[in-house]
């Protein structure tokens, strides 16, 4: 990393730690330290952030919750990017939410919830942030982002910010427009219908009843590790290899749920990453499938 972006950070407003550890910061629990992890609290001290970052070419990334990452356990050599106070505010306005970038998604849900609103019961068990479930258009039980979001404000580097409707997001399978130019989300709009509330109420209760027999809740995980492939699934297809159950350190295929890795006993980075090549070969082997990740890898995994 260029010498001096702590201090060039803190002089643009952000909170600055060094060597954080990112097991901390991500529900896998594991990982190496990010040489920077930077808190912005407000619009104008992320603007001067990003713009410093990239005329510096300063390798950054932007983290919500970490529910969709890992670290290698040698770390990541940039800065870790990470939205303050300042973008967690709800405003609800008739059937309307604007929710800020850092919002978590399931406090969102549960906004709406309280305000009788609904089309949002499929986010309350996603562990995300509204900027993280933007960029990776999440979903879940035949809901996804691009069915509520009406528009989002977005600030893109070289270009400030800009207020893009659903169209123009470019919501696809896991993908939006922020998987296409770097940029950072900054607050989104989400229309919902007036609904009742039991109704809501119960079906929020009925997903998370769901989510429970079905996934493995009590470990520690990044969620769905994989893609969902094109004709098949992801889960299904591990498990025909033979691989439920399968174990490199702490690390495990989920019996309950094939497509999730869970760290059940203090796993490494290097142990999750071990089990997810294994995955590929195995079901590559057996079925000719080549699963994609859907965690992102930050960091160099060949470096023990």
């Amino acid at each position: 990393m260029t010498a001096g972006i702590p201090e060039k950070l803190k002089e643009c407003g952000l909170g600055v730690k060094t060597d954080a550890p990112m097991k901390d910061y991500t529900t896998f629990g594991a990982g190496g330290c990010a040489a920077v992890l930077a808190t912005a609290d407000s619009e104008e001290a992320l603007t001067a952030a990003v713009d410093m970052l990239e005329e510096t070419q300063t390798d950054w990334f932007l983290l919500g919750n970490g529910s969709n990452i890992l670290v290698a356990d040698a770390g990541y050599d940039g800065v870790m990017l990470k939205l303050g106070e300042g973008f967690e505010r709800i405003i609800t306005d008739k059937t309307k939410i604007i929710a800020g970038g850092a919002v978590m998604l399931s406090k969102v849900a549960r906004a709406a919830e309280t305000e009788s609103l609904t089309g949002l019961e499929f986010a309350s068990g996603i562990p995300g942030t509204v900027g993280g479930a933007v960029t990776m258009n999440a979903g879940a039980y035949d809901g996804e982002m691009r069915d509520v979001v009406t528009e989002a404000r977005i600030y893109f580097p070289g270009k400030g910010v800009e207020t893009l409707k659903t169209e123009e997001l470019h919501f696809g399978y896991r993908h939006s427009v922020l998987k296409e130019e770097r940029g950072v989300l900054i607050s989104a709009v989400l229309g919902l219908q007036f609904g009742i509330k039991k109704d809501i109420i119960d079906k929020v209760a009925e997903l998370t009843r769901r989510r429970r027999e079905k996934q493995p809740l009590e470990y520690r995980s990044a969620g769905s590790t994989f893609k969902r492939p094109e004709g098949s699934f992801a889960g299904k297809l591990i498990m025909e290899a033979g691989l439920a159950g399968y174990t490199c350190g702490g690390a495990c295929v989920s019996e309950k749920h094939c497509g999730f890795i869970i760290n059940r006993e203090n796993a490494t980075a290097s142990d999750i990453y071990e089990v997810i090549k294994t995955v590929q070969g195995r079901v590559k082997e057996h079925s000719g499938y080549e699963l994609e990740p859907e965690v992102i890898l930050l960091g160099d995994f060949s470096k023990k």
